[in-house]
């Protein structure tokens, strides 16, 4: 049986979205300090100059991704897969179409924040061809925090 993964443009605020963000953000809260937390808000999310995407799996919301639009650059933010969901290539597919975005808007370098022991979400970077780079925009030094960046 083929497993169909799409990928649309979506409202951060409808509620299968809201339900990916609040599972997102407790994890976070679960793992982190709050002053390493540096995670959006649907609300945020929903700002001129924020690119946000829904990832369905065989009809299901699996995932969500989000490209903030910078003076320069492009940052990767809110990018989580259900766990019930995972193992689909859903944020490799997210991955590939934040990207997409990024070069549809004329951005050349992506930036992303991660988690020091998010390692799975590091792999997922680092085989797309992210690398480690300093603190960016008005991020500050964290050894929670990693930073990592992408030439498109």
């Amino acid at each position: 049986m083929s497993r169909s993964v799409e990928i649309s443009p979506a409202d951060p605020r409808a509620p299968e979205a809201q339900a990916l963000l609040k599972a997102s953000h407790a994890l976070m809260d679960a793992l982190f300090p709050s002053e390493s937390n540096h995670y959006m808000t649907a609300d945020d999310l929903s700002a001129p100059g924020v690119l946000f995407f829904l990832a369905q799996l065989d009809g299901h919301v699996a995932g969500c991704g989000a490209l903030v639009l910078k003076d320069g650059y492009g940052e990767i933010k809110s990018m989580f897969v259900d766990p019930a969901r995972r193992g689909g290539r859903i944020g490799s597919r997210l991955l590939e179409r934040l990207e997409q975005a990024a070069r549809d808007k004329g951005l050349t370098i992506l930036r992303l924040e991660t988690g020091d022991t998010l390692t799975a979400a590091r792999r997922l970077y680092a085989s797309h061809g992210y690398r480690e780079c300093a603190p960016f925009g008005e991020y500050r030094k964290d050894p929670r925090s990693i930073f990592m960046e992408k030439e498109l």
